[in-house]
């Protein structure tokens, strides 16, 4: 922050007001008092700062961004200016234009470790995974027991493999902050616990002391369930995944008829062959979509590793540009309704948009993966906009894919996995999965690989060749060794895929299954076939 003192005292009263009720939590009176300071002296950088975070702190976003924007066109040297305007940019969904800054803020090489934390959470949030570890530990060497900078570099430096720092970090974490709950289970996940080497006691006496907290039930069980797994009592590991995951759908408002209602306006929409003559034609996009936990991120490490392909992660800009493009009069965000106006889209702009929105990033090499699993909900709509895009859809057996969704410990104000907190609610989302798969399969002849998890472990090469020909890349050795690709991994993946191909997710059902039977009736009832030899 810029200490140089404003010339008028009624500037420098208003800033130290604006300061002091920033410091103690107060946003609405810093806001207050900020604006009050520009309005009196409109080429003031801090007052424009100190206003731009009480709108960024209390919700108001776009006047959050015009603050930041002139605070940074200012005082253009300011690295923690231009930190906090690329995270109100990220906030925005701008993912693109957050990066840009993101990277002129690291270009002035902030030194204040507070404002390293920040700028490594917008580098998180733009999928630069590499620099928001760097980041964060630097944080971490300037402030080592600040047990929030330890779990950021654990959480960052098990996206980029190294994950014996990031037990190292997480015990830290919990050492110095023993009710930071998510650290209990992402811990758990980093690798294979042991009878000789496991925290199930630990967990166990945690659980006890803290057994009217929610947050605590949620990540201890969620810990238990991983870790007992591992030591082959999947009794109790499946009462862990129970427990956990009810208390956490107690926070959550799912409504499985609302998923069916989106499918039924989808195939209503598309309910012929989708015709692509008016889109944008550019061949960059190669879209990998599917159930979450049914190898989408297996998928795209293999194609990662051509040297032609750049993973952009689990980007939500065709979502962003579909709503920002809804035409006149239509509602701003998926639903029925807009659904039911797709037909006025202007298919060109939306491909173009979707395209020119995921820059910087994907400029990097010819072709692009984005690796957003619910996508497959939009695969008409992307075949319109972007003819030349290519889709790959991941099948799972059904059974694997239901338990993989509920052993995951999603976020409960997760905007995609509002399904994943009952093992019946998966359910009913995986046949809406399967009706939308089939409708899209029928209406986009040709367009979409189906690719069975099974086959891909069970015959590397076969399947990585007709993956490699769908997408039109040349066969390159690497995407046989995608274990050493190095790139960062965001996703409930990281560990497994920095493995080489194995079988032992493949039937893990089996063992859960007595457990199970309430499932298998409503995919059954639905007409899916979820027996063993269904799908082996």
């Amino acid at each position: 922050m810029d200490n140089t003192p404003p010339t008028s005292p009624a500037l420098r009263q208003l800033l130290d007001v604006a300061r002091q009720a920033h410091a103690r939590g107060d946003h609405a009176q810093a806001g207050q008092f900020a604006v009050q300071a520009t309005q009196l002296d409109a080429s003031c950088a801090e007052a424009h700062y100190l206003a731009g975070l009480a709108c960024l702190d209390t919700g108001q976003l776009g006047r959050a961004l015009e603050h930041l924007n002139r605070a940074v066109a200012i005082e253009t040297e300011n690295a923690e200016y231009a930190t906090h305007f690329a995270r109100a940019l990220a906030a925005a969904g701008r993912y693109g234009h957050a990066l840009q800054v993101a990277n002129i803020a690291y270009a002035l090489t902030p030194a204040d470790p507070l404002t390293l934390d920040v700028l490594g959470g917008v580098y998180m949030q733009c999928n630069a995974h590499e620099r928001a570890n760097a980041m964060f530990r630097r944080a971490v060497a300037a402030l080592p027991d600040r047990a929030l900078c330890r779990f950021n570099a654990a959480v960052t430096s098990t996206f980029t493999g190294n994950l014996a720092a990031a037990e190292a970090h997480f015990d830290a974490c919990i050492e110095r902050m023993p009710t930071c709950w998510p650290a209990y289970g992402l811990r758990s996940r980093l690798r294979r616990q042991t009878a000789d080497d496991n925290h199930v006691d630990a967990l166990r006496a945690l659980l006890a002391a803290h057994a009217t907290e929610v947050d605590a039930q949620i990540h201890l069980r969620s810990a238990l369930a991983k870790e007992c797994e591992d030591l082959g009592d999947y009794a109790a590991a499946f009462e862990h995944m129970r427990l956990g995951k009810a208390a956490a759908r107690t926070r959550v408002d799912y409504r499985p008829e609302q998923d069916r209602a989106m499918v039924d306006a989808l195939i209503a929409a598309f309910p012929d062959t989708v015709a692509t003559g008016t889109g944008y034609g550019s061949d960059e996009p190669i879209f990998v979509v599917g159930m979450p936990r049914s190898g989408t991120t297996l998928v795209e490490r293999i194609l990662s590793s051509h040297p032609e392909v750049h993973s952009a992660g689990e980007l939500t800009e065709f979502g962003t540009q579909l709503c920002r493009l809804a035409p006149a009069g239509a509602p701003t965000t998926l639903c029925p309704e807009l659904i039911a106006q797709s037909h006025r889209y202007d298919w060109h702009q939306l491909g173009l948009r979707y395209v020119d929105g995921t820059r910087p990033q994907t400029a990097l090499k010819p072709r692009f993966i984005d690796k957003l699993p619910r996508n497959f909900l939009y695969l008409g709509l992307i075949a319109r906009a972007l003819p030349n895009a290519k889709i790959v859809c991941l099948r799972r057996h059904p059974l694997d894919t239901c338990l993989s969704n509920f052993r995951e410990a999603f976020a409960e104000d997760s905007a995609f996995h509002g399904y994943s907190f009952d093992l019946l609610d998966i359910g009913r989302f995986y046949v809406q999965f399967d009706r939308m798969m089939a409708h899209w399969n029928a209406v986009l002849p040709g367009r979409i690989l189906q690719l069975d998890y099974e086959a891909l472990v069970s015959g590397q090469e076969a399947a990585t060749r007709q993956l490699l020909a769908h997408c039109d890349l040349e066969w390159h050795d690497a995407c046989l060794d995608f274990q050493h690709n190095r790139a960062a991994v965001a996703t409930a993946s990281t560990v497994q895929v920095r493995e080489g191909i194995h079988r032992r997710a493949v039937g893990r059902w089996e063992k859960f299954r007595p457990w199970l039977g309430p499932l298998e009736e409503l995919l059954r009832d639905a007409g899916i076939d979820a027996s063993a030899a269904a799908r082996s």
